[in-house]
């Protein structure tokens, strides 16, 4: 039986992967530009790149990204998760929310995993369909739709929530017949959604 030879390191396949997430890089995704964690290691050593969380390392020369730190906690999932609540508000840039910390969503196993959480990171365990999810820069966050549901649903500040629904359909992005199902009494719709 032949031994599969490990790739050769590429630092421009590691570059390429990296430019799409504001310099961010995984462990994983070095193994799969042909880096050992022994090759890393040297290159953190040398300050090519520098370690930013447990498992996500950030090229040293790489300009810094309007939403690094994001990216930094989306490579944390393994890139499953999707930026959710008060996070994806932010993002669309609906209402003043100010989040003091990250909303994630993840699968719904990912409940049942022992995970160190960074210290910032809230967690929602749910599926998100593809239709659900929008590309934020480097990241991956919940449609306007999906994140007004899970606002209401979540019991966000009711302030916060109005201040999104009327500013999301002020500039377009949902309409005002899906708002009224949205915010009808009992919230029915909001909950089938989730």
């Amino acid at each position: 039986m032949a031994r599969v030879r490990p790739k050769s390191p590429s630092w421009d396949d590691l570059f390429d992967l990296a430019v799409g997430q504001d310099g961010l890089f995984s462990t994983a995704q070095a193994a799969e530009a042909g880096y050992s964690p022994q090759l890393l290691q040297k290159h953190l050593r040398a300050g090519r790149v520098r370690r930013v969380r447990r498992g996500v390392y950030r090229l040293v020369h790489f300009p810094p990204g309007e939403h690094e730190d994001l990216a930094a906690v989306w490579l944390w999932s393994g890139r499953a998760g999707v930026f959710s609540h008060e996070t994806a508000l932010s993002l669309h840039g609906l209402s003043d929310v100010l989040p003091a910390r990250v909303h994630l969503t993840v699968p719904p196993d990912w409940s049942r995993r022992r995970l160190r959480v960074p210290e910032s990171v809230v967690l929602a365990y749910a599926d998100v369909p593809k239709e659900d999810r929008t590309w934020m820069g480097p990241v991956q966050a919940t449609a306007v739709r999906r994140t007004l549901v899970d606002c209401l649903v979540a019991g966000v500040a009711p302030d916060l929530v109005q201040q999104a629904i009327e500013q999301a359909a002020d500039r377009g992005l949902v309409s005002r017949a899906e708002l009224a199902r949205l915010i009808r009494p009992g919230r029915a719709a909001a909950g089938r959604a989730s």
